[in-house]
């Protein structure tokens, strides 16, 4: 929309499409719906509840029927009731009270939202968002993780000069150094994943008093946890206050961020590879590169991932130091904040978009990787000055130090010429002699296919 205030609205809104069923106003308002109507269902299956009594297979179909028929209209509805209640889940109980008048469920009126605190649905509600926002982000990551596996497993013996601080080092393979992103990334992904994400049904406190109050004999935290975990596929909290202390979506917001850190590296990694000519990227006819130089194919993915992977993650980073602090039994300051979920997700989205549309443009240009090799033969000081060692030769470092470190003009002859000056075992010289740049890569290979 060209009046969007945020761009995840506007510019980046087809990106985000599949973002607006979990975290949109529509996507809580649905989902508190859900809960409300399970909560009342399985009061009304406890024999413990007599005046909530058992639904006929009618009454099962017509609650069931609120929960899968609920539209963005049925929303709306929602929302205009709570214009009156200015109260956002009360509008959903007297939402749902509307929906039931005039049918034999009407007498169970005053059991929608029976014992509960606000807290109680929408936490369950938030958990459900980010359950359906985590499976949706999922596949993007995975996707990422595959595409650098197979560059990994294409390029896992093309030599590459390796940097360390910049300046050249020790020789490895483009398709080892990007396992070590795939590793990297499937570790984090894992671990978001693996995250249990919890919910509490369990009253104003925490402690189950107003519901011991009308039924004492009710088992309250088994009759909750049916709902929580056999109904919502969650998992049960039972130490809580008002609200469920948030510390989950802490871990949940610090493993994306962390992959999100990742991404970052390699989105900086690949714009370099790409400025040293080691990739070329393939051109889009239309597409523009600057509105001066013709030439110009610029990295805009990688980058814009960059820019979108930070304002995620400092959404992120205020969420988890934020929401798992709350002044004694509760206070209202997550609540305005755990509305922005969806904006960390929404730019993670947007980024993660965008380095898969800039690695479906990569082509490894190995002519310029061999050229870069093939003029840094002081990267050989190594492995000569480590045979040294083995064969007892005195200051084999200090030795290399003075051939090479800082020198212009380190050809394959100074090397060479080194090398048969020195006393060592023949094996040993004749394999220092055939030793290139390119060659001089260790297990690079091999690490690359364990992946």
């Amino acid at each position: 929309m060209i009046t969007a205030i945020s761009p995840i609205d506007g510019r980046y809104a087809s990106k985000v499409a599949e973002l607006t069923e979990c975290f949109s106003e529509y996507a809580l308002v649905r989902n508190r719906v859900r809960v409300e109507v399970l909560w009342l269902m399985a009061l009304c299956a406890e024999a413990g509840i007599p005046e909530c009594r058992g639904l006929s297979d009618e009454e099962k179909t017509l609650l069931i029927g609120i929960v899968e028929d609920f539209t963005p209209q049925e929303a709306e509805k929602v929302k205009e009731i709570e214009r009156t209640t200015n109260h956002d889940v009360k509008a959903v109980e007297y939402y749902l009270k509307q929906k039931i008048a005039g049918t034999s469920l009407e007498e169970l009126s005053e059991f929608l939202h029976f014992a509960c605190t606000s807290e109680d649905i929408n936490n369950l509600s938030h958990a459900l968002m980010l359950k359906d926002g985590i499976a949706t982000i999922l596949p993007h990551q995975q996707a990422m993780i595959d595409a650098l596996k197979t560059f990994s497993n294409d390029w896992k013996s093309v030599s590459m000069l390796a940097r360390t601080h910049g300046q050249t080092a020790s020789p490895t393979t483009i398709g080892k150094e990007l396992a070590v992103f795939a590793d990297r990334l499937a570790m984090q992904k894992h671990k978001t994943e693996s995250v249990e994400i919890l919910g509490k049904l369990n009253g104003a406190v925490g402690n189950f008093n107003a519901h011991l109050s009308a039924y004492p004999d009710v088992d309250w935290p088994a009759l909750a946890r049916g709902v929580i975990e056999d109904q919502l596929g969650l998992k049960q909290n039972l130490f809580t206050t008002q609200i469920e202390p948030h510390d989950y979506m802490a871990e949940i917001f610090d493993a994306i961020s962390r992959f999100n850190t990742i991404l970052i590296d390699i989105d900086r990694d690949i714009w370099t590879y790409i400025s040293m000519g080691y990739f070329g990227q393939k051109t889009v006819k239309g597409e523009v590169g600057s509105s001066t130089m013709p030439h110009k194919v610029n990295p805009i993915d990688f980058e814009n991932s960059e820019g979108n992977l930070g304002i995620a993650n400092a959404v992120f980073g205020h969420l988890s130091a934020k929401l798992p602090v709350s002044r004694l039994q509760r206070d209202l300051t997550d609540s305005t904040v755990l509305r922005n979920m969806g904006v960390g997700f929404g730019y993670s989205m947007i980024a993660y978009l965008s380095t898969l549309k800039g690695f479906g443009k990569l082509k490894l240009r190995e002519d310029v990787l061999a050229s870069d090799l093939d003029s840094a033969w002081e990267v050989l000081a190594e492995p000569v000055q480590t045979v040294m060692r083995k064969a007892g030769i005195e200051k084999p470092y200090e030795k290399l130090k003075d051939l090479t470190r800082g020198k212009d003009g380190i050809t394959e002859q100074t090397i060479r010429e080194f090398v048969q000056s020195l006393e060592l075992d023949e094996a040993d010289k004749q394999r220092l002699l055939e030793m290139t740049p390119a060659s001089y890569v260790g297990m690079a290979e091999k690490i690359a296919e364990m992946l």
